[in-house]
């Protein structure tokens, strides 16, 4: 099921990278991106913004990881009302 959650296309949003340096703990979890923005980087190499402002270029099973708490909060305030 987390997958399917993973996998959702998600809307375009404000979301800016966050460029600060912090302790690597957004690096321990599975991030919500656009499926199109994942597809497109595994072409390019580009990197994706995440919705919590993570930039990287995916290269590793989410699925293995805990899903990362800022990007479903957000997640799940986009989706209210729906």
């Amino acid at each position: 099921m987390a997958m399917d959650i993973l996998n959702k296309v998600l809307p375009d949003s404000d979301t800016k990278p966050d460029q600060s340096h912090d302790d690597g703990d957004r690096d321990r979890y599975a991030h919500y991106v656009q499926k199109e923005k994942i597809t497109e980087s595994a072409v390019t190499g580009n990197p994706v913004i995440a919705l919590c402002g993570k930039v990287w270029v995916p290269g590793r099973d989410p699925k293995k990881y805990p899903v990362c708490p800022e990007c479903k909060q957000a997640y799940e305030d986009m989706t209210k009302g729906r």
